[in-house]
């Protein structure tokens, strides 16, 4: 059974940058689509990138447009999240699905495989 670990996180100043990375241990991502969420402390869930497998280009929150990057290997082993430019908002555990959200791919419900998150903590 393929399980998603994700990796990278940690404590950053803002205006750095980190990629995390989210690892499908046992097989691939087969999936329609792959997304990263994050999630502050006391706060839901919060969509911030979202990859489908179709082909279409990746979809962001308009919180993380133009500073993280969403990216996969060939192989479709890897997910990566690039983040540039890290703000102190920016803090949460990160976290990243796989599901069949149609287009829906901001709904953390639509996801059914989660990792188990890796923390980011960026410092003003």
């Amino acid at each position: 059974q393929v399980q998603l670990v994700e990796s990278g996180g940690g404590l950053v100043q803002a205006g750095d940058s980190l990629r995390l990375t989210c690892s499908a241990s046992g097989g691939t991502f087969s999936a329609d689509a792959v997304a990263w969420f994050r999630q502050a402390p006391g706060k839901e869930h919060e969509f911030v990138a979202a990859l489908s497998w179709s082909g279409d280009s990746p979809y962001y929150h308009n919180s993380v447009k133009g500073r993280f990057t969403i990216s996969t290997d060939n192989a479709k082993n890897t997910v990566y999240l690039q983040m540039n430019s890290l703000k102190p908002d920016d803090t949460a555990v990160y976290y990243c699905a796989t599901g069949t959200p149609g287009l829906r791919l901001w709904m953390p419900d639509e996801y059914d495989l989660w990792g188990q998150g890796t923390p980011v903590t960026v410092s003003s």
